[in-house]
């Protein structure tokens, strides 16, 4: 528990340094109104089908620049910051995957960015990026999966002491964004609003995005890449070899949901497979986006 305790004061510490820069950088690209909210998006490349990233929760489109500039050489590429993100605005509640699938193609389609897409997520990003898929089958011809969270494990079936763990991870950035609620200033108040947008992401993925995501049986031939992280986190104390082992077979069998499914081990990289292997994820990406103009 005292780790676990060290572990979650560590990601929040990480957190509000992210949130200050987010308060302080230019506007980059073009902020698109969706209705509710505006939401930045970023575009490089040319070409069909568009590669669409979305990240892990609380990763800004910043992170993947060095990776989209190398995929825009071959094909259009976006990258956007969810709800509350970067310079995106602040979305309604509660952010479920659902909701940010929706947000995700009103994005694409009032910046009349039109498919075909495939769409590439990370972490918390491949929960959104499998009910987007499910929901506009017709848009996605193919799907890359970056070290997706065991589903089993979000459903709350397996490792009690780590789903805690994650109960008070969102507690701690609720009270963080509840105790910003009444800054006066324009940092303070980013910093409220981003909290409230990763609470929420981080307590409706143990729910409803869990649900949703279960949902989805299959997604029958369209490609399908999961990528798999084959190093342990040291900070889940005795267990990490064995959870690792663990998320490295459900990221298997996940791969198995579509009959053009395909699955990698990156034996030697942690959960930051854009930093750790950033060519074996470009080669990926790109590999998918030949087999969807029928080059392979």
């Amino acid at each position: 528990m005292r780790i676990m305790g060290k572990l979650s004061l560590l990601f929040v510490t990480c957190l509000i340094s992210v949130s200050c820069v987010r308060a302080g950088s230019p506007p980059s690209d073009r902020l698109i109104d969706i209705g509710s909210h505006r939401i930045q998006i970023h575009r490089e490349g040319k070409g069909t089908p568009t590669v669409v990233i979305d990240t892990g929760i609380a990763d800004s489109l910043a992170k993947w620049s060095p990776l989209q500039k190398r995929i825009a050489q071959a094909t259009h590429v976006i990258t956007y910051n969810r709800a509350g993100y970067g310079q995106s605005e602040p979305g309604p509640l509660p952010r479920d995957c659902g909701r940010e699938a929706e947000e995700l193609k009103s994005l694409l389609d009032h910046a009349l960015v039109p498919g075909p897409y495939v769409v590439v997520g990370h972490s918390l990003g491949a929960f959104n990026t499998q009910v987007f898929a499910a929901k506009y089958p017709q848009d996605v011809v193919g799907i890359v999966l970056l070290n997706p969270p065991p589903l089993s494990f979000i459903r709350g079936e397996k490792y009690p002491s780590l789903l805690a763990l994650a109960d008070r991870m969102t507690a701690e950035w609720q009270a963080i964004a509840d105790a910003g609620a009444e800054s006066a200033d324009g940092e303070g108040k980013a910093r409220a609003a981003f909290f409230r947008m990763i609470a929420s992401e981080h307590r409706e993925m143990f729910g409803e995005s869990a649900r949703l995501v279960s949902e989805i049986l299959s997604f029958e031939d369209t490609p399908l890449l999961v990528i798999a992280a084959g190093k342990s986190n040291p900070h889940w104390g005795e267990i990490a070899d064995e959870y690792q082992a663990y998320w490295i077979e459900q990221n298997r069998t996940l791969s198995h949901k579509s009959s053009k499914g395909k699955f990698i081990l990156a034996e030697e990289s942690t959960h930051h497979l854009d930093k750790d292997v950033p060519d074996l994820v470009i080669e990926s990406i790109l590999s998918i986006v030949d087999q969807a103009r029928g080059e392979q």
